[in-house]
């Protein structure tokens, strides 16, 4: 099977998780993150999503899964080990036409979770389709030396450059080689040490002397 790639935009969507244990745990911390209202069903659950429930961060129902819990619901998430279960699941979600993944279990998805690195707002996702996750998750470890936290702190100076050339009437299309230009320079590199005096002398000799740390919205 081949997927294709997308980036789900779930601030403020209903998600729901089926299963409360450390897998399930895992599921939901992701979506909050991303801004996801979650509800979770199951008749037990870890301390931190009872945590969670006891600080209103997400609705709890502790019982048993019903087809009902999907009403209303952008997508779900099977996290039980319960064979059957997650079958039920995956049928009542193909039913009414809902994003379905059930954990490690990829024929049963029509949706599957890639293994992430976050850096920021840069986001590298990494999939095998399922085949792999432990080549998914090797592959990660191994990005995760190479692209570090000065990737975040390029992409947040980028993007506050970009805001700035916006409001200034210039053309998009003109962005692109300006930004290949800061991209191959050794502003990486200055970010990394810190080094605010060089980063700045690369900002000006790209975008002119009005660009520098102290002229963006950071």
């Amino acid at each position: 099977m081949r997927y294709y790639p997308v980036f789900l935009d779930i601030i403020n969507k209903s998600c729901l998780v089926v299963g409360g244990g450390q897998v399930g745990t895992r599921k939901v911390l992701t979506l909050l993150d991303c801004g996801a209202r979650v509800t979770v069903v199951s008749r037990a659950v870890t301390a931190e999503l009872q945590a969670l429930a006891d600080a209103s961060k997400i609705a709890l129902k502790i019982g048993d899964y019903r087809t009902a819990d999907l009403d209303g619901m952008f997508l779900v998430i099977g996290a039980t080990d319960d064979e059957m279960l997650n079958r039920k699941i995956h049928f009542d979600a193909e039913r009414q036409h809902k994003l379905c993944n059930i954990a490690d279990r990829p024929e049963a998805c029509n949706f599957i979770l890639p293994s992430i690195i976050n850096r920021g707002d840069l986001t590298i996702a990494i999939s095998t389709a399922g085949k792999s996750p432990a080549l998914a998750k090797k592959l990660r470890q191994d990005l995760q030396k190479d692209f570090g936290d000065e990737y975040a702190e390029l992409l947040r100076i980028m993007g506050a450059v970009r805001e700035k050339l916006l409001q200034q009437a210039h053309a998009p299309e003109e962005h692109k080689p300006l930004f290949e230009k800061l991209i191959h320079s050794e502003i990486l590199e200055a970010i990394k040490k810190q080094d605010r005096s060089r980063i700045d002398e690369l900002l000006s000799a790209v975008f002119g002397a009005d660009y520098q740390l102290n002229d963006l919205d950071l």
